[in-house]
């Protein structure tokens, strides 16, 4: 797949020979995040996980892997240590209330302790607080916690993965049926490569603090999404939109875990009250191209559908 390049000056790197640390680095977008940063031409790349062991691919190509564990602050301090930038990947710890906060406070307390000049955040779309616990409520106080650090920071206010489509793909091509309490409103889907590539770009080139938004090139309403997965499948399938409780009933019933249910819920909620269709070019800005379209993402993804 071939993007538009934007002009040289957009891609210039300035923290190339810094030390940069990816927390997360056995997850999905942690590992995209090193792979870009050694694409890139990084000197020294630091990745962090609680498994370590499980890093040494990455050790055989020059990576140095360090022990990192959210919910124990020494191991934080020692993973941080003269590190100049660094990415606090959002953990993926909802099952249990508050525990992923704390888990980003500690990162964020380590960070200031370590001497840390630049940290990156993947947060997500309008994080607001909450009467309960939840993701959105999380995000909102881990940004808090940045903004009360002495480093510099960019949040990286990652909107919802294309790769969610894929998610409910396969029923909804048997079913026809594609069901969202979206409210007929947009949704700047990002693919998680963008995301990834994103991240990199701020590592090595962010100055000072700010909060982006990172999305796709456009906001699709669900019926629009149903559409293109209909033309890139081949099978008829159309959106029908429910109120949250029926959606709630209908994951459910699908046999999610009660924690998924409510992500996936509120994050259709709030998509209903127009927070998911901001589209911005936090993507091309950061990485000098493109991010892919969703029908492009289809096209590669459901074409076997």
């Amino acid at each position: 797949m071939v993007r538009e390049s934007l002009p040289k000056e957009k891609t210039e790197m300035n923290y190339l020979n810094d030390s940069l640390l990816v927390t997360g680095a056995n997850g999905q977008l942690g590992r995209a995040v090193v792979e870009e940063l050694l694409r890139l031409g990084a000197t020294h790349v630091v990745a962090t996980s609680r498994t370590p062991e499980k890093l040494a691919h990455l050790k055989a190509r020059g990576v140095e892997v360090r022990a990192a564990d959210f919910d124990r602050p020494e191991t934080l301090r020692s993973a941080f240590a003269d590190v100049d930038r660094l990415v606090i990947i959002s953990t993926d710890a909802l099952e249990t209330p508050g525990k992923r906060l704390a888990q980003h406070r500690n990162a964020v307390t380590a960070a200031v302790e370590s001497g840390v000049k630049h940290v990156v955040y993947t947060s997500a779309p309008a994080p607001h607080p909450t009467a309960e616990g939840s993701l959105i409520n999380d995000h909102f106080w881990t940004e808090a916690a940045l903004f009360a650090s002495p480093f510099t920071w960019t949040i990286l206010r990652n909107h919802l993965y294309m790769e969610l489509i894929l998610m409910g793909a396969e029923q909804a091509a048997e079913s026809g049926k594609l069901f969202s309490a979206t409210g007929g409103k947009g949704r700047a889907y990002v693919a998680r490569e963008d995301c990834a590539r994103a991240i990199a770009g701020a590592l090595v080139q962010a100055q000072g603090s700010e909060i982006l938004d990172v999305t796709g090139p456009a906001a699709v309403t669900q019926d629009e999404l149903a559409a293109m997965m209909s033309e890139v499948t081949g099978k008829p399938i159309v959106h029908v939109d429910v109120p949250p409780q029926g959606l709630t009933e209908g994951l459910s019933h699908a046999g999610l875990p009660p924690v998924m249910v409510k992500v996936i819920v509120d994050f259709d909620v709030e998509a209903s009250q127009g927070y998911h269709a901001l589209v911005t070019p936090t993507v091309e800005r950061l990485t000098g191209t493109r991010p892919v379209t969703i029908k492009e993402f289809l096209s590669k993804h459901l074409a076997e559908a």
